[in-house]
């Protein structure tokens, strides 16, 4: 079996060579790069399986690479976790929102980081339909990867897109979100519930065409649910 690879994109060489020793004793093949301008040649060249991405870099920072690798069809879908001295919530909300598929907070355990490097690569196989769902015109084609709403086509992250899959195949139930990061996420113990409350968040205001971000409800002390029977939240 081929070595997934890891681009590690730090401008600290002793951050890269510890992450980079930790993940080629776990068995990955461990690229490097020293800024974001470096990095992004690399992600297109080399195209590897996760990048590792730090988040302050001089003249670019992680974040806007970030940015600029989900509005690139190539790169969209390319798992990325960020690497952060920064811990507080709006940070991570940030983070998150800009398409980090999870973070870690410096300084962290080589332990830890090979974990979620390993379960952040375990979900890129979602658990999402394989036919074309429609629900209130919303239509969810998992072949092509898009969803439109009356016509319309609905901009959301990879993220989203499983989201809401999970959603559209399990009408009408309630599922704490703990449940939702097992299902959508892969069961990766190391993310934070507030993760679901973001995603949640950015799906709801992609489905706000014509008020359909109303079909996913937030149920108090439980959970959320996808029903098109308003009420009840």
């Amino acid at each position: 079996m081929t070595a997934q690879t890891i681009l590690i994109i730090d401008d600290e060489p002793a951050i890269r060579d510890m992450v980079s020793i930790a993940l080629d004793v776990a068995g990955f093949h461990c690229l490097q790069a020293e800024n974001a301008r470096e990095g992004h040649a690399k992600i297109i060249d080399e195209k590897p399986d996760l990048v590792l991405l730090d988040w302050m870099m001089p003249v670019t920072s992680g974040i806007e690479l970030l940015r600029r690798l989900r509005r690139d069809e190539l790169t969209e879908n390319l798992p990325v976790i960020m690497l952060t001295a920064k811990t507080d919530e709006d940070n991570l909300v940030q983070g998150l929102d800009s398409g980090a598929d999870d973070y870690l907070c410096k300084p962290f355990s080589p332990r830890e980081l090979v974990a979620r490097a390993k379960a952040v690569l375990r979900r890129r196989q979602p658990e999402i339909p394989e036919d074309v769902i429609e629900v209130r015109g919303i239509v969810y084609d998992p072949v092509s990867h898009h969803v439109t709403i009356n016509g319309q086509p609905a901009a959301m992250g990879p993220t989203e897109f499983r989201l809401l899959g999970f959603f559209l195949t399990h009408q009408d139930r309630v599922y704490t979100r703990d449940q939702i990061l097992d299902h959508v996420w892969g069961g990766n113990v190391y993310m934070d519930e507030r993760t679901v409350d973001v995603h949640i968040r950015r799906l709801r205001k992609a489905l706000s065409v014509e008020d359909h971000d109303q079909l996913i409800q937030t149920v108090r002390g439980a959970g959320y649910r996808f029903s098109t029977k308003l009420g009840n939240h």
